[in-house]
Parts: C-alpha cells; structure tokens; sequence
C-alpha cells in the first residue's frame, strides 16, 4: 500500500484592538470583537463551510477511502462557536463520518513549548485536548504543535502526555539524504512516530496553486495525482500538511481549487495500491524507518523552517519572555476570565506581528498583520500585557486580602 495523507491546520488569531499608553490601567478589555467576528464570518464563507460540505461529499462518494485529518485551534473554536456556528455544526458532521481525525495542539495556539520554565504547555495540550474528545467524541490520539514546531526535547515532552504520533515539517537541513515520504521516529524513543511534511507538493497547493508565474500553471488534479504517484515510487507516504485556508482564501474559488480538490482523489483511487489515511492510521500501517535528529526547533514558516518568525528579534524575545514570567502568578488566581485572557495572549500570531524578517513574495501574500510595522505590533501587545500585569497583581492582593480577613475570623 502506497497512502497520501491530508492535514489541515484550522486556525484564527483573536486580533487585539488598538491599545494605547494612557489605556493602560483604565481599560481592560483589550480584543477587537467586531474585527473577530468580521474575519471569521468571512472565512466561514469563503473557505470552512464550502470546503467542509466538499468534504463531507468526496467522503459519501469515495464510501470512505477518501479521509483527512484536521486540528482546529481553541482560539478557532471560540470565535466559530460565537459567530458561526454552522461550521462548528459542519465539523461534528465530518467527525461522524469516522473518516475524519482531530489532532491535539495547544489550545491557545501558543508557543509555550519554547518555554521551559513553567508548565503552560503541558496544561494548554491537556485542555485542548479535553475540548477536542468533548466536541466530537474521541480523544485525539496523535499530536502537532503550533505550526508544527518540533525538536527532539519537545517530542520529549509530547510523549510524555501520551502522545505517539507528532507531525512536524520535513526541513531540508534535518532531513539530509533522508527521505520524507517513509514514517521516522524520535532517537530516544522508537514508539513515538515522526510523520515529516512533504514541503514542496504541500507548498505546490498553499502558495504555488494560484500564481500565473509559477511554471507549472495550471495545476490539475491529474497533473498533481501523477506527482503525488511518483513521488511515493520510492516511499510510503505523502504527508500534505498545509493551513485550511489555502481552500477559498489563499486562492479563490475562482482560481479553481475546489474543483481541483473535488477531482484529486478519483486519480488516486483508480489505482488499488493508493489510499488516504489519516496521521494515526500512518503510524499503524507503516513500520517506522529510521530516526530523524532535530536537536534545534524547526518549524513550517518561513524559507529557514527555524522559530525566528516568532523569537527572531529583541522585540520579539522581550514580550515572549514577560508574558511568561506572568505564568507563576496566574496559576495562583482561581479566576477563569483571567486564565482566559491570559491563554488568548499567549497566540503565536502577536509575536508573528512583531517580525522584522524579510520574506518571498509567496510568504508575504499569506502573511497578512492588522499592524502598520512590527514595531506598531510590539507597542500595542506590550501595552496590553501591561495593564494585564496589573491586573493580575490587583488580583493577587486581593485574594491575600481575603485570606488574612478569613484568618482574623
């Protein structure tokens, strides 16, 4: 058996609004909700419910051997349940065709596995993935950290919450002569299973699919599918990891790519050898091959696959750096709105805002900031996490407070 194994990455960022210097201990609601709901409601259009209906379609048609795999961020979750519920709807759907698996991730969409001073990481995974069982029925078995972010010290750490699937990317500088398309596995532990991105077929759809420059325009569902079948005359498996969005947002639904995906499996299938299998049925099915070294994060962003995108500047290590020195003092404050708030500041796309890297054509037109420079980005996040610091410091006393009182009784 030859497999093609589908990813999708459902994510939406929770944008800040414009906060100001002289805000700061005045005002604390610190989210744009009409900015939120507009984008979301927009992509739900555009993308989500057009390409989960085509979904729920090719998996009625092809009896189930069509399948794919999703993980759906809790930020994505949140604002699909406050402004388009139809999609949570959709999903559920999909969920009970037993064709679609939900992966775990960190809640907040967070980068708290570079963090290795507190245990936000730990608890975001687990509370993702009781959120994920509790949507669509089944705890998710196999695991893929915000944007795919991995080293052999993360894998560590997944394994240990029980995860032994992990999805990363298949970077050129970790991968050598090795070859993407066959399951690897960590170097300290051979039953946790590494499924490596094929980064130029997946890359072919999220940012080549729609440019009349790129030399091999158009591509068609059959020209793809002999790609695909070459490239697995010497492999396993394909791993197509990309953002769901490519579907109706990257590219339009008027530069054909919903018809390229309605197409694409009827040249898979018409051979028996192929099949498309999610992320856990890969590890069951293949052994693995050998292992693969990351002593370094890598990622799925950007030219270098590295973290700078994140923590490649001094604005950047800065506001990583304060907002998880704030995390002993939350653990100590049973206040769910604070707990809350403080996940929604932890997403990976404020510290995206705040890059300074200079970036391909093809990046640049998917990386869209509501900020006019990086430094905007920084002043306005940096303004925010401090009157959230007070906050939490007037919480603190106030629970001190409270606990001296009960003391005096």
């Amino acid at each position: 058996m030859k497999a093609i194994c589908f990813y999708f990455e459902v994510h939406h960022p929770e944008q800040l609004r414009q906060y100001h210097f002289f805000d700061i201990g005045k005002q604390h609601d610190y989210f744009d909700y009409y900015l939120n709901r507009t984008e979301i409601e927009q992509l739900a259009r555009e993308c989500y419910l057009p390409a989960n209906n085509l979904l729920l379609e090719l998996i009625a048609q092809y009896k189930g051997r069509f399948r794919v795999a999703f993980s759906l961020s809790g930020s994505a979750i949140e604002l699909l349940e406050l402004h388009a519920p139809e999609v949570i709807r959709s999903f559920e759907a999909l969920a009970k065709t037993g064709c679609v698996e939900f992966l775990c991730e960190p809640y907040a969409h967070s980068l708290s596995s570079l963090s290795n001073t507190t245990t936000e990481f730990e608890k975001d995974v687990r509370r993702h993935a009781q959120r994920i069982e509790k949507l669509f029925g089944h705890a998710p078995t196999a695991f893929r950290n915000t944007s795919l972010i991995y080293s052999d010290s993360i894998g560590e750490r997944i394994a240990r919450l029980g995860f032994h699937t992990i999805l990363t990317e298949g970077a050129k500088h970790i991968l050598g002569w090795r070859n993407p398309n066959f399951v690897h596995h960590h170097p300290n532990n051979d039953k946790v299973k590494i499924l490596l991105k094929n980064a130029k077929l997946s890359d072919d759809i999220s940012l080549r699919f729609s440019s009349r420059d790129w030399d091999e325009y158009p591509l068609t569902a059959e020209k793809y599918a002999r790609w695909l079948k070459a490239s697995l005359q010497e492999g396993d498996v394909v791993n197509l990891f990309f953002r769901y969005q490519a579907f109706g947002k990257y590219n339009l639904a008027s530069s054909g790519i919903f018809d390229f995906l309605r197409y694409l499996p009827q040249y898979i299938l018409d051979e028996e050898q192929y099949a498309f299998l999610t992320p856990s049925q890969v590890t069951e099915t293949f052994p693995a091959k050998e292992a693969i070294y990351v002593p370094n994060p890598i990622s799925w962003t950007d030219e270098e696959r590295d973290i700078t995108s994140w923590l490649g500047n001094e604005l950047q290590e800065n506001a990583f750096e304060e907002l998880f020195a704030l995390s002993p003092k939350v653990e100590n404050i049973p206040d769910e709105a604070l707990h809350r708030t403080y996940s929604r500041l932890q997403c990976s796309n404020h510290f995206n805002y705040m890059s300074t890297k200079i970036i391909s054509l093809e990046q640049r037109l998917k990386k869209v900031s509501p900020y006019a420079s990086p430094y905007d980005a920084y002043i306005n996040y940096m303004n925010v996490l401090s009157d959230f610091s007070l906050e939490i410091d007037k919480a603190l006393a106030k629970q001190v407070k409270n606990e001296v009182t009960l003391q005096e009784f």
